[in-house]
């Protein structure tokens, strides 16, 4: 069975640098910093005050109070990416069958925040169990994908993965699968993740996962510094319009770039802690080289998973080093996260944007908040420091890893008939 080539046709970004694709990759390669003191709750008893929240979200650009009511966060954000996506891809506007347009998403938490408030409303009652009747559709994972799939009438497959910070890149990867096997021509794919609430910032500060940097929220994330001292948590979603390419010629679709691989790998290792030899990173660049079919050396640009944690910055560097060999020193890397903060469960679909956007301007985004070597990190690698770089931007690769040892990559490529 000869597998179908799958393209890009339409992206959508809300991000804590832009609430829009062109806002997005202006805030990116103009460094921009996305970090500022927490607005959405009084954090001022938490070891970390600040987070990359969006700005200016306001639900009723969106939707109308009562619709907005029904939904949690992560799925109001869900739903604005994908509509830019569908509109960028003029998806409605040709004679497309419905039943072969699906929907696959991903998140990492779902609707923590409605799950907060509902069990603190009940705590601090009198023991009646009086619920919202839209908490559980509100809270669950997959509801994201079915309120799209709702809205459009996709009939196509739809469903959401959970994988944490390696979730939308999953979603990805799954939807490039069923495109290249024949069971769709299109699917509405990326991640949204809501979790700036008290749970979120509380759980992962327990967890010392988290900057504690409050005198500099805009400088915190710093991945492959010396000072960095834990990740910067984010929020917002990322849309992306996967398609098969004779189905989006017929139609006359603009493309983006045509995704040709997909890898995925467990570390097998430890519940939060990554591999210290990079081995699940290592596995899944290995793989998603192979499963697109191309050499370490025609990879031009590498959008790390690089988070700013101690431990998980280094593994990803060796893992790099390991299979790119001499190429690695020729490749230009970066870490959008310095800019967006961790996103969790969307990061794989706002990473994945600025990798695509890269292809297509040749110009890659930087790695910004560097101020201090690292020791323990080869710094020959072209980190793409604190200021975007021109260069010609052939074939993109984009690494996100997860708790539970997930590792997770996708390869986007310049677009030729």
């Amino acid at each position: 069975m000869e597998l179908k080539r799958v393209v890009v046709t339409g992206l959508g970004a809300l991000t804590p640098i832009g609430n829009t694709v062109s806002e997005y990759w202006n805030g990116l390669i103009n460094g921009v910093s996305g970090a500022a003191p927490i607005t959405r709750f009084d954090a001022s008893k938490f070891k970390t005050q600040f987070a990359c929240e969006i700005k200016g979200y306001d639900p009723g650009n969106y939707f109308d109070r009562k619709e907005a009511r029904k939904m949690d966060l992560f799925t109001q954000f869900a739903l604005v990416v994908a509509d830019e996506a569908v509109k960028d891809a003029n998806l409605l506007e040709g004679n497309i069958d419905p039943d072969r347009v699906g929907v696959i998403w991903g998140s990492g938490i779902g609707g923590l925040r409605t799950f907060q408030e509902e069990c603190v409303n009940f705590a601090n009652g009198d023991g009646t169990p009086r619920f919202n009747p839209f908490f559980i559709p509100k809270m669950i994972a997959d509801i994201s994908a079915g309120h799209i799939s709702i809205k459009y009438g996709f009939r196509g497959p739809n469903f959401v993965t959970v994988s944490a910070c390696a979730s939308a890149t999953n979603a990805l990867i799954d939807s490039f699968n069923y495109i290249r096997l024949g069971m769709a021509n299109v699917i509405v794919s990326g991640g949204s993740e809501a979790a700036v609430t008290e749970a979120g910032i509380g759980g992962f500060n327990a967890m010392k996962a988290l900057s504690e940097r409050n005198d500099s929220p805009s400088t915190a994330s710093r991945p492959f510094d010396a000072g960095r001292d834990g990740f910067v948590l984010g929020e917002g979603a990322g849309a992306l319009i996967l398609e098969e390419y004779e189905h989006a010629k017929a139609r006359g679709a603009k493309i983006y770039a045509e995704i040709i691989g997909g890898g995925m790998s467990a570390d097998a290792y430890h519940i939060t802690a990554p591999h210290p030899e990079g081995l699940g990173a290592l596995n899944v660049m290995k793989n998603v080289l192979r499963d697109a079919n191309i050499k370490p050396e025609e990879v031009d640009y590498i959008n790390v998973h690089g988070t700013s944690t101690p431990l998980g910055d280094i593994s990803e560097t060796k893992a790099i080093k390991t299979v790119f060999g001499d190429q690695a020193y020729k490749l230009n890397i970066s870490s959008t996260k310095s800019m967006t903060g961790h996103l969790l469960g969307a990061a794989g679909a706002i990473e994945a944007i600025a990798s695509i956007m890269a292809v297509r301007n040749n110009v890659v985004p930087p790695t910004i908040n560097h101020f201090t070597d690292d020791e323990n990190i080869d710094n020959r690698l072209n980190f793409t420091f604190n200021k975007a770089q021109e260069r010609e931007v052939k074939v993109a690769l984009s690494n996100t890893f997860g708790f539970g040892g997930h590792n997770t990559s996708v390869i986007f490529r310049q677009f030729k008939d």
